[in-house]
């Protein structure tokens, strides 16, 4: 019986995102296709991400790799999270009505749209969660150590699923130290450390025996995004993500750190706290925040059972505000209307405002940049496809596909994985470590995917054309061109090598090779 609601609204959770992921006018996002690629590639490690997310890839394309199977995994993360959201104010004390609250609280932010995409991001959010729950649960009058044990073994896989847990764990050492530090006094606090870096272990060993590319990736994700987020972005952001739960979670905050409903939630307030004092310091992304704000959902729910006591008017007025600030902007943040719809859409002064098309860049495009990253893959496959189809017998099997982004190669992949036609790729990212070796019989046709100069390469081929082109409206990678180069020279094949040793050296630390 206790579990009803929590289930309820987690299958809500996922019925309702997969109705507005956007199939049938949207195609995968580009990351999306950089992940899929992991499960072809399984390892402890990856540049971008660590390996969790490549065994869920390796599961959907298991499975046929269709739009279900991607999008499957962060809803599934979604619907647990709210899950323990809703259970989180049961637990707490919390009727019906909070329970509902809190999960309504869940499902009209930000979370919608993270749990949309195959990303880490969802996984996150879903650790993070279930972590500051068994903090609680810890602190509660019938806490175990089991609770610490368990919240061990979490840290560790969301160790596996990103490196921004390292924040994350700092956040819970602070909250601790801050309410309980007897409890390092006790082994209980130890083994679950210990559990999290032995569940750790592997991708940080990878990190040692590979340079730790890590640093290399934060340094570049500094210098062109991270460079671009200033105080009042990151604060005002924070308004904004979890705004039609505004009234709920702020009074959340505040009654966590003053020990209420229960003593044990100032734990979770605490992590809050010091959580975004973490990734304001550091510049992080806004959205880095959202593994924080569930749990004073919960909270704040309760808070406002004890004070809206025999209210019932207010009660459903209060329950019905963050649906009544959601609907509205459905259209905004969900891909479901077409790319020119949405265009028109986003001319408003309320879609200006908000700031919904501004990029990575810092500037304002016709369409949300995940909008315009989930348009024209398709295209840019097939056309590639029958570029390469149209080669002579003889050479395909010669042929090398190098793309110049991630997101070109794995929608390459992705979409060609059902034919006869070598694997895509780049010198971007992960596509680092699978780039093919030079072969003994050099490679006798080069299809060039998105080249950003291709005037300075006709003297290094025999003959060198264009043969596609990216025409979808309003994807991000419109203009992008396929070019075919016959029998390059050597020269070309040893610059080209060269500059790939060269990039993995920078991100392994400039190894020397």
């Amino acid at each position: 019986m206790k579990h009803r609601l929590p289930l309820l609204f987690a299958l809500l959770k996922f019925v309702s995102g997969l109705l507005l992921a956007g199939y049938g006018t949207y195609e995968l996002h580009r990351d999306e296709y950089l992940y899929l690629d992991y499960g072809r590639h399984l390892a402890w490690g990856y540049i971008e991400v660590p390996p969790l997310t490549a065994l869920q890839s390796w599961v959907s394309l298991a499975l046929g790799g269709g739009f279900f199977w991607v999008k499957a995994w962060p809803l599934l993360w979604g619907s647990l999270t709210i899950y323990i959201v809703v259970r989180l104010a049961q637990r707490l004390g919390g009727g019906p009505w909070a329970q509902a609250l809190a999960g309504v609280c869940y499902l009209t932010t930000a979370y919608g749209r993270v749990n949309l995409l195959f990303q880490p991001n969802a996984f996150e959010i879903f650790s993070f969660t279930l972590g500051i729950y068994l903090l609680v649960r810890h602190a509660q009058p019938d806490g175990q150590p089991r609770h610490l044990y368990w919240l061990g073994l979490v840290l560790g896989l969301g160790i596996l699923n990103k490196y921004t847990t390292f924040f994350f764990g700092a956040a819970v050492l602070a909250a601790l130290l801050l309410t309980t530090p007897r409890l390092f006094a006790r082994r209980p606090v130890w083994l679950a450390g210990g559990l999290a870096l032995l569940v750790a272990a592997p991708t940080l060993w990878w990190q040692l025996r590979h340079g730790l590319p890590f640093r290399h990736h934060m340094a570049l994700l500094h210098d062109t995004q991270l460079v671009h987020v200033t105080l009042a972005s990151f604060w005002s952001a924070q308004l904004l993500l979890c705004f039609a739960a505004l009234l709920v979670w702020v009074p959340g905050l505040w009654a966590a750190l003053r020990g209420q409903p229960a003593p044990a939630v100032r734990v979770a307030g605490l992590v809050f706290v010091v959580g975004l004092l973490i990734l304001t310091i550091l510049h992080g992304k806004s959205y880095y925040s959202l593994g924080y704000y569930p749990a004073l959902f919960a909270i704040g729910a309760v808070w406002w059972q004890t004070r809206l006591a025999g209210r019932s008017g207010l009660r459903i007025a209060l329950l019905a505000l963050p649906l009544l600030l959601w609907v509205p902007i459905v259209r905004d943040i969900f891909p479901i209307l077409p790319p020119a719809a949405m265009a028109r859409l986003s001319q408003r002064p309320l879609h200006q405002k908000l700031g919904l098309n501004r990029w990575e860049d810092g500037q304002v495009h016709p369409l949300p940049q995940d909008f315009a990253d989930m348009l024209g893959w398709h295209e840019l496959a097939d056309k590639t496809w029958l570029a390469y189809q149209a080669l002579p017998d003889s050479t395909r099997a010669r042929t090398l596909i190098k793309c110049d982004d991630y997101g070109q190669a794995g929608a390459l992949n992705y979409y060609n994985r059902g034919r006869a036609m070598p694997a895509a790729t780049s010198f971007n990212g992960s596509y680092l470590y699978w780039f093919p070796a030079l072969p003994a019989r050099p490679w006798r046709n080069l299809l060039l995917v998105g080249e950003g100069h291709p005037d300075e390469l006709v003297p290094y081929f025999q003959e060198f054309r264009k043969v596609g082109e990216m025409t979808t409206p309003y994807a991000r990678e419109r203009g992008v061109t396929i070019y075919l180069g016959i029998n390059p020279s050597p020269a070309l094949l040893a610059r080209a090598y060269g500059e790939r040793r060269t990039e993995l050296a920078a991100w392994e630390g400039n190894l020397k090779y």
